[in-house]
């Protein structure tokens, strides 16, 4: 099975459930999913954004998100 095909801005932020200037700005400020930058393209693979939610999972309200470099 191939791989899935990398994504648009548009196409990662409705994957994502985010608005497209969402994703723009945590592309811009950092914060965001990983991503490709093919020559003036943005793409984003599948794989990344499941990744990047997953670091996001909170398991209870007590819980605070983890935080870039913290262990």
């Amino acid at each position: 099975m191939a791989p899935e095909s990398p994504m648009g801005t548009k196409q990662a932020a409705n994957y994502l459930g985010l608005s497209k200037s969402t994703v723009e700005k945590l592309r811009h400020f950092g914060g965001g999913p990983r991503y490709l930058k093919l020559g003036h393209l943005v793409r984003y693979r599948p794989a990344d954004l499941d990744e990047w939610m997953t670091e996001r999972l909170i398991g209870s309200t007590s819980e605070k998100p983890a935080t870039a470099g913290s262990d």
